[in-house]
């Protein structure tokens, strides 16, 4: 059952007796004097819809320690000690001086339920509504924006285990498919915990595996096609169908329709990693740093720290890179009512937001782009790049750094060819036996003109802004 905060001070509560000592204007005084407000018993009642058993905390408190948590960037077991020991945070969440506090697990149970429920986002918007209503962004007109790799929580699966596993699930899901499996399905007795018994260095022993495991799906899909199916049915189904077909391509010789299959010397765009958690992806942080998760974006106001909008989306997938949300934030952030008293921001970012498509949203919205350039690569080690040509939009043409013109064709390549047979700069420029190649981005002037115009546009700014702009940018070099 839902517990809810006592309106009368305890005897040793924190608040009463060293309230005084939590800085005026801290997150910890705003919430020790408005977190009722914030926070109602009413606005999380449908977490706890019975009305028996064990109260729960109060969700006031609990709201409070997660604002915290997430302030201070504290693990479960780090925020739970600081509610029980931080007196700070007795003083925010309104506990007792001796309250023991809760067990760190408690956090993960509340966020299970947000999660589920029809509002899993109510702390943030009831925080946003905050920031709104008093106005501490007015005036405020720089964002921030950034994004990190969430680990998941589940081991990666081979394209083996991830068959298996998935048969498995329909097994347990759909009506009738423990039946079905039983009787047309011969690759593995899908019954058993353990792996296939094969001699897993045999290359044709684990071709002729996969065959069998692949064909067993494909023999089962059709089997249950006629299956009165509800949304968990036809979610075990289609799982089952894209794990049989992202990772497989017929065997050689072989067209598929002779049941001969293997894994396929390529990796599926979109790849599901594994069936316990199939939303995970795999991504990189960088060429040697492979990671299989989700990524978090941010947009926040780099002074105060405020987050003014968040994503979580998959980690790969082109809806979900870097530039494609932070256009979402400038779409959230150019239509609402919050806005600056001239309605521009100045947006930053490293290279990965660099896109020509972004730089163009932020100026067309009226905005402006300090972001990091991103690094050219050069066909030749020290050569010529993509800046050392000379791009003239209105005539249709581009100049080499050898001084020869060719024009742009309608798909925006730009082709040297014979020109480079014979070029003194040849060895400079391109490795390649047809000549330099070069194709422009529709938005190529753009992202050309951005390291020149953010100089002289800085240059126009008080020493002090000149100053920040310095860090800012130091600071992405780091990165």
């Amino acid at each position: 059952m839902q517990g809810k905060e006592r309106l009368d001070r305890q005897l040793l509560d924190a608040g009463a007796l060293v309230g005084h000592l939590v800085p005026a204007g801290s997150m910890f005084a705003f919430l020790a004097a408005h977190r009722q407000d914030l926070f109602t018993d009413g606005d999380f009642a449908d977490l706890f819809p019975s009305g028996r058993g064990r109260p729960s905390v109060p969700a006031s408190v609990m709201a409070s320690v997660m604002v915290l948590q997430v302030l201070h960037d504290c693990s479960d077991a780090e925020a739970a000690e600081a509610a029980r020991c931080d007196l700070r945070w007795k003083v925010a969440c309104g506990m007792a001086l001796d309250d023991k506090g809760f067990h760190p697990s408690t956090l993960t149970y509340w966020r299970r339920r947000l999660a589920k429920s029809a509002r899993p986002h109510r702390i943030n918007d009831a925080v946003r509504q905050v920031v709104q209503e008093t106005g501490i962004l007015r005036g405020r007109h720089r964002r921030a924006v950034d994004s990190t790799i969430l680990a998941d929580a589940v081991a990666t699966q081979d394209t083996i285990t991830q068959l298996i596993s998935a048969i498995r699930r329909v097994r347990r899901q759909v009506p009738g498919a423990a039946e079905q499996i039983a009787a047309v399905c011969t690759g593995h007795d899908y019954t058993r915990p353990d792996k296939p018994r094969i001699d897993w260095d045999d290359p044709a022993a684990k071709d002729a595996l996969v065959s069998a495991l692949v064909n067993d799906a494909n023999t089962l899909i059709d089997a249950l096609a006629g299956v009165e199916s509800d949304e968990r049915t036809q979610a075990a189904l289609g799982l089952l169908a894209l794990v049989a077909g992202q990772d497989v391509e017929p065997a050689e010789g072989s067209d598929g329709t002779d049941g001969r299959w293997r894994i396929a010397r390529k990796v599926a765009p979109g790849r599901v990693v594994s069936t316990v958690d199939p939303e995970a992806r795999h991504t990189r942080k960088s060429p040697e740093n492979r990671r299989d998760g989700y990524r978090a974006h941010v947009a926040a106001e780099p002074e105060t720290d405020i987050i003014t909008d968040e994503r979580l989306t998959q980690a790969a997938g082109a809806d979900n890179s870097d530039p494609a949300v932070a256009a979402e934030f400038l779409d959230t952030e150019h239509n609402t009512e919050n806005n600056t008293e001239n309605g521009e921001r100045e947006w930053y970012g490293d290279s990965a937001y660099g896109t020509g498509d972004l730089r163009s949203a932020i100026v067309d919205a009226g905005h402006h782009a300090v972001i990091k350039p991103m690094p050219l690569q050069a066909p030749v080690e020290g050569g010529f790049t993509v800046d050392d040509f000379t791009v003239d939009e209105r005539a249709g043409t581009v100049g080499c750094p050898a001084g020869h013109t060719r024009p742009i064709s309608p798909t925006r390549w730009v082709s040297f060819g014979a020109l480079c047979r014979h070029c003194p700069l040849r060895a400079r420029c391109t490795k390649s036996k047809t000549g330099r190649k070069i194709v422009l981005h529709e938005r190529d002037a753009r992202p050309r003109r951005f390291v020149e115009g953010a100089l002289v546009e800085t240059l126009h700014e008080e020493p002090a802004r000149i100053a920040e702009h310095l860090r800012l940018e130091d600071q992405h070099s780091r990165q």
